[in-house]
């Protein structure tokens, strides 16, 4: 239990509100010293011998039918008793049974506040069955997950967004702005401003071993939108299968879903993408993250890597998502393909897994024969990203500052991941972890097919915690299993999230 919820075990005074607090739409009023008044409630209608479950219950009901939204604060536990004429006590324990299902949370001063809605708005348990066209751009499962409260998010692909530079950020805006000409606020060049592409440039050859040119780098709004203009182009070139990693990135298969593509799965194993089956299948082209595969953390080993270039160089064409390889921590780096293979590799990479995902600030570097398509598909999508923010990140590269940024995040995210380790070992020792060597998430499956993974998570879910199935990222069957991000929080809260799963997988467990 979070020591927050602490103060509502004990009924200390961490649950009353200090004057003036409202307590929202449950109709606590504008003094914080609301009572019998509070959603109606009418004790007299309590079983006898059941009255803590009973007020327990309304106000489960109440959050799960809104009148209790996320972020309202209950009433004092003190004032409630007094009003309701029964013990604090016994007020405390039903607050404490809300707290034990993650739907409340003690906050010190602040009261106790509804910080989760239960399973009525749990994840669907499949991607719609309709696919992305039928859904609308970008629906699903990852998106319907993202806009749910909770308490504690355990979802992968979530950077340590309280770690961004603002301090360098600003620095160098001002710099930037002191700079800027009049004609400097104008349009930009669609491709992206010279010298954020030679910034780019600069940084892939330190960090990637990528030697280009600023004139092939073309700034995109990130990794996503880098798939939507190669969806087109590939289109445009008579491609419409796409071999995909499997199990491999629900949102990157989507979107070159939306961009109809059909995906031909593709087995990864503990070697990487299975590229005898990459022939077999017939595709033309291949998604793939090779420096570390999502969701299981393996690295394309040597002998994969010189097979997929040998495919490459028979006419066959990679797309490189290098989504988070900067983020190592027990290895070196591995290069990217595209330093091998330019002519016959797309690489795409951003910054949302380094500064934040908001910034939508990436790049793509594409053979010479799709260039002069995908910087024409570039225009008509969006006549280029915003000059101004392409700017400061190009102030950010030339100074050092990325790097050192980066050097700060990975001595964090370590801390971060061996907690998480700690903690799966002794919450869940039957977990099997899977690439903890590098990245901002590590996988756990279980052995046997005893539950749904998409139980497991639903059950978290109940009790605030979010994290992916890992049958969400699957097309063949396998055993359950999670995909836990462990970048964006504190250690504690990493803790507390790996215990609130034990006790979810204790719930659903035959």
């Amino acid at each position: 239990m979070s020591r927050s919820n602490e103060g509502v075990v004990q009924g200390s005074r961490t649950d009353d509100p200090p004057s003036g607090a409202d307590a929202g739409r449950g109709g606590a009023g504008t003094s914080g010293e609301a009572g019998s008044d509070f959603l109606q409630l009418d004790i007299g209608r309590a079983p006898a011998g059941g009255r803590t479950e009973w007020l327990a219950g309304r106000l489960r009901a109440a959050i799960a039918d809104g009148t209790l939204p996320a972020g309202s604060r209950l009433p004092a536990s003190r004032v409630l008793a007094a009003e309701l004429q029964v013990s604090r006590g016994l007020v405390t324990e039903a607050y404490q049974r809300l707290a034990e299902t993650g739907q409340v949370s003690g906050r010190g001063r602040a009261g106790t506040v509804v910080v989760a809605v239960p399973s009525r708005a749990e994840p669907p348990a499949q991607p719609p069955a309709g696919g992305p066209r039928a859904t609308g751009a970008g629906a699903g499962p990852v998106d319907a997950l993202r806009a749910l409260p909770c308490r504690i998010d355990l979802s992968p692909g979530v950077p340590d967004l309280a770690a961004f530079p603002r301090t360098a950020w600003l620095r160098a805006e001002r710099q930037v702005l002191a700079d800027l000409t009049p004609a400097d606020f104008g349009y930009g060049n669609p491709q992206g401003a010279p010298a954020l592409r030679e910034a780019v440039a600069g940084w892939l050859a330190r960090n990637r071993g990528i030697r280009a040119d600023p004139g092939e780098v073309v700034i995109v709004a990130g990794v996503a939108q880098a798939l939507a203009l190669l969806s087109q182009v590939l289109r445009e070139t008579g491609v419409t299968r796409l071999a995909v990693e499997d199990p491999g990135s629900l949102g990157a298969r989507q979107q070159m879903e939306y961009g109809q593509l059909e995906p031909v799965p593709v087995p990864v194993d503990g070697a990487g993408l299975d590229v005898a089956a990459l022939r077999a299948s017939g595709a033309r082209a291949v998604l793939l993250t090779p420096a570390h595969q999502f969701p299981t953390g393996v690295v394309l080993d040597g002998d994969r890597r010189r097979d997929l270039l040998g495919w490459a160089a028979e006419g066959g064409l990679v797309i490189e998502d290098d989504y988070d390889a900067e983020h190592r921590y027990d290895r070196a780096p591995v290069p990217a393909l595209r330093a091998l293979l330019p002519e016959a590799v797309c690489y795409a990479g951003s910054v949302s897994k380094l500064l934040a995902p908001a910034l939508r600030l990436g790049w793509l570097l594409v053979p010479a024969r799709h260039r002069d398509a995908v910087l024409a598909a570039k225009r008509y999508a969006d006549l280029g990203n915003p000059v101004l923010a392409q700017l400061v990140l190009a102030r950010l590269m030339d100074s050092g500052e990325l790097e050192r940024h980066l050097r700060f995040l990975r001595r964090r995210h370590r801390r971060r991941r061996d907690a998480m380790l700690r903690a799966l070992r002794d919450r869940l020792p039957g977990a099997r972890v899977h690439g903890a060597a590098a990245g901002l998430h590590l996988t756990v499956t279980f052995d046997g097919n005893a539950f749904e993974d998409t139980a497991l998570a639903s059950a978290a879910l109940d009790l605030g915690v979010k994290c992916h199935p890992l049958s969400w990222h699957r097309f063949r069957p396998g055993p359950p299993g999670l995909v836990l991000g462990y970048a964006s929080g504190p250690v504690a809260e990493i803790e507390e999230g790996i215990a609130v799963l034990a006790a979810a997988l204790r719930r659903i467990r035959p």
